[in-house]
């Protein structure tokens, strides 16, 4: 039985709360109402269940927490200060300031003890999902005998906003398909948002009977503001139940403690203002009128229970050491997988095409990742409900299951079903847990649906490889709401993603190298449905240039005119150029399947490819042109598709809007005619 709950722990309770108010004050900018209701669930949790050990606080067996309501930051920067992490108070006092390591939504890699970028409402929800997926992967597959190396929990304290978003359903939807006992939420549920109460947006669900339907365990608070003893013993309760996610349904009061403004949106987005301040701290019965004063027997308790997770941490070390022991070739693959290395060997024997083999680049890429999926045991991933059309499905290995432990250890296949956005955002989660590498893969043009935890795994530097097939008009009789147009350009766009659109299959073989070697950000590989050549490369460029971003593929030293064209359109732009030639105009060819890559590239290189000062460019690719005056100059021509597509066959389509090799020849002999 848990020991009772004393005033000392009312204090440690409302120190959480004093810190954030003092420290939204003094920046004249933050969320106060949710630290002040959700402190006490918060403080449960962390004094008697999270297992932390804030000296390292990367422990691969360490328990996740996610502020998935990200905006109420404060919370999580006073309880890593309070439990000891290295967040000086310096840090709590420059609460959303320059430089200063207490942003105003927690930030991945930039705050220490922060495990997910959170904000944008329902991310994070969706993050602990992949955690907990992770965490049962690298459990089936690495605690082997006695030895429980991975045995961790995830937690989410969520929002009414949290639920609201469509992410969420997604998210919690497939937790309880794939009975992931491991996570717990804690849903601050204190019936307010920004503009007002949630009643006027979010009244006639019943969230509890929703997340019953959906297969989770349920529990509910009635007081969260007082009821110590009962949150305490949800969470025992929920870390019992293994078959099932749970959700806590904490009611709570916004701002709680403040005379004037708890229960009220004016307590969710700004701050009380230095009387309320005053005023809630004498009615929280708050010790000391001076900001930022924290008294002696706070620290002591909560640094008690860092303690007990340094303890928890050397007993596990021992347990690791044990392990090792017993099996070495598991401990190696451990060792290399939460260091994000890859083996020796790991692209030995990967599939070489032969030349004028014909291949859609979605199927040269299966065949690559599957060579790739026998030497690297846990890269994994899944897909939209599309793995037979993605060509994504690891053939050698089942589906990952819901079972807690399974003889055949962790299937490496993901059946997302049709939930682009949480696929994407499952697959950041399993990013931030560490210690594997996965993949997600659809139809390009369901990018859009992935688009906001792309953004995050781009911002936050997670290895993710987004897999996009059925790339362009090609799609064909599917017709424009499939045939991706503007994607590329979106996509391009975004900082720190490296988009790798693939001439054929040798190219697509070393697209996956660079993306399984890129471990500062995401990677996304947009392949094609229609089959295209191999080329013959002891006569072209060889497809190691592809590393390089762009190179020249077919070369012609008194070349008139340097054609540069991306995926599919290498191939109708290299026939194309062999026309031009015979007749007269030679012609450069470069294929170009990453800008990301070629802009990284010296100067030198680029010019050498690009030739600035010689022959006119031309840019070929069905889609926007936007962007392409980058590399075309003020005497290029691109052509692009700025337009939606049609519904007819792909080859017609490639004529009718100018991507066949005769009407290449047509529109660039027209201008290098208006050249002249």
């Amino acid at each position: 039985m848990s020991a009772p709950f004393t005033e000392l722990d009312q204090l440690c309770i409302n120190a959480i709360r004093t810190l954030s108010i003092d420290a939204i004050q003094a920046a004249n900018s933050g969320h106060p109402g949710l630290p002040m209701g959700a402190a006490p669930m918060a403080y449960v949790l962390w004094q008697r269940h999270l297992k932390f050990d804030p000296s390292e606080p990367a422990w691969a067996d360490r328990d996740r927490f996610v502020l998935s309501a990200g905006h109420g930051s404060m919370l999580q920067y006073a309880l890593l200060h309070l439990y000891g992490f290295d967040l000086p108070m310096e840090e709590l006092k420059n609460f959303r300031q320059w430089d200063s390591r207490t942003p105003g939504h927690p930030e991945y890699a930039h705050t220490v003890g922060v495990e997910a970028t959170t904000g944008p409402l329902g991310q994070g929800s969706a993050n602990v999902v992949g955690m907990a997926l992770a965490e049962r992967f690298l459990a089936q597959r690495y605690n082997a005998g006695e030895h429980d190396v991975v045995n961790h929990t995830t937690y989410a304290l969520v929002s009414d906003g949290d639920l609201m978003e469509g992410l969420n359903y997604e998210a919690t939807s497939l937790a309880a398909q794939l009975c992931l006992g491991k996570l717990i939420y804690l849903y601050d549920a204190n019936d307010i948002s920004l503009d007002g109460p949630t009643s006027l947006a979010f009244d006639s669900e019943n969230v509890a009977a929703r997340y019953e339907a959906l297969g989770w365990h349920v529990q509910t608070i009635a007081d969260g503001d007082n009821d110590l003893a009962g949150i305490d013993a949800a969470i025992t309760a929920a870390r019992a139940e293994t078959a099932k996610p749970s959700l806590i349904l904490v009611k709570t009061t916004i701002g709680y403690g403040s005379p004037n403004k708890a229960g009220s949106s004016s307590s969710h987005g700004a701050p009380l203002g230095e009387e309320e301040v005053r005023l809630t701290k004498e009615a929280l019965g708050w010790p000391s009128t001076e900001p930022f004063d924290i008294p002696a027997e706070v620290l002591e308790h909560t640094r008690a229970a860092a303690c007990r997770g340094r303890e928890a941490h050397d007993q596990w070390k021992t347990a690791h050491a044990a392990w090792g022991k017993e099996h070495p070739d598991l401990a190696a693959q451990w060792t290399l997988g939460l260091a994000g290395l890859l083996p020796n060997g790991w692209d030995e024997d990967l599939p070489e095409f032969e030349a004028g083999s014909k291949l859609a680049t979605r199927e040269s890429s299966g065949k690559v990742l599957n060579a790739l999926a026998e030497r690297l045991p846990w890269f994994f991933g899944g897909d939209a409900d599309l793995s037979s059309s993605t060509k994504t499905r690891i053939a050698s290995s089942g589906d990952f299951h819901g079972a807690q432990k399974h003889p055949d250890g962790p299937g490496r296949n993901v059946r997302y079903g049709v939930r682009e956005h949480a696929m994407a955002a499952i697959a950041n989660g399993i990013a931030y847990h560490g210690g594997l590498r996965t993949y997600t893969a659809t139809f390009f043009c369901f990018a859009d649906y992935m688009r906001p935890s792309m953004r995050l795994a781009a911002m936050n530097h997670l290895p993710v490889i987004n897999v996009f097939t059925h790339d362009s008009i090609h799609v064909g009789e599917d017709g424009p709401t499939h045939q991706p147009v503007e994607h590329l350009a979106s996509l391009r766009a975004m900082p720190n993603t490296v988009v790798l659109r693939p001439a054929d299959a040798n190219e697509t073989r070393v697209a996956w190298q660079l993306a399984l070697e890129r471990v500062d950000g995401p990677t996304s590989l947009v392949l094609t449905r229609q089959k295209i050549a191999s080329f013959d490369r002891s006569k072209y460029g060889s497809a190691e240039g592809a590393r390089r971003g762009a190179y020249v593929l077919r070369e012609d030293d008194a070349a008139e005119v340097t054609l540069i064209a991306t995926g599919s359109e290498v191939e109708a732009t290299l026939a194309a150029a062999e026309q031009l030639s015979a007749s007269g105009t030679p012609a450069r060819v470069v294929s170009m399947p990453s800008w990301e890559l070629f802009a990284e590239q010296d100067s030198a290189y680029r010019d050498e490819v690009l030739r600035p000062d010689g022959p006119p460019r031309v840019s070929v690719e069905t889609g926007a042109s936007f962007g392409w005056e980058r590399w075309v100059g003020d005497r290029g021509l691109i052509l692009g598709l700025d337009r939606f597509g049609a519904s007819a066959p792909g080859g017609e389509l490639a004529e009718r809007f100018g991507f066949g090799p005769e009407r290449i020849v047509e529109r660039v002999r027209q201008h290098l005619s208006a050249q002249d």
